[in-house]
């Protein structure tokens, strides 16, 4: 992308609502947004489990994050973490924060699942051929229990 300015940065169209997200906003506050992974180009179905914390405010590298910020994305990418490995029954948790593409911080969060072979493992993880895929209603589906997990866990901190 040439332009790094909020007005044409993918992340910051998405919280404007210019972009579809599938299943929703899971989270959202000031600071923070969090959703499912969306469905890109022509793309039929995602890897499923495969989250994005994002911050609020149009920022490019994790350095310029305030310390609020950075406080609130490591509290609620803890806390996503834990409701895939409890919803998903993931059997470990991938955090990934790139910046390269989009330049908007955004941390990655994606569960690997049982049986999923070692050369998959890390990055690789939803190239593995027996990953859990989905279209938009399984997504959905995936973004609801997060949901509720995240509301009835931390209702008293949200």
């Amino acid at each position: 992308m040439n332009d790094t300015s909020s007005n044409a940065c993918l992340v910051c169209r998405k919280h404007r609502g210019e972009v579809d997200v599938p299943g929703g906003v899971i989270y959202e506050n000031d600071l923070i947004y969090i959703s499912h992974a969306q469905l890109w180009g022509e793309e039929k179905e995602h890897y499923l489990g495969h989250v994005f914390v994002e911050t609020r405010r149009h920022v490019a590298e994790v350095a310029d994050l305030t310390d609020e910020e950075a406080q609130i994305i490591g509290v609620y990418t803890g806390r996503v973490a834990k409701a895939l490995l409890q919803t998903q029954n993931m059997e470990h948790i991938y955090i990934f924060v790139f910046g390269d593409g989009v330049p908007h911080v955004h941390y990655h969060v994606i569960g690997r699942y049982p049986g999923a072979p070692r050369e998959y493992w890390g990055t690789k993880v939803d190239e593995w051929p027996d990953a859990p895929k989905g279209a938009e209603a399984e997504i959905t589906q995936v973004a609801e229990s997060i949901r509720a997990f995240l509301s009835e866990k931390y209702a008293n901190e949200q």
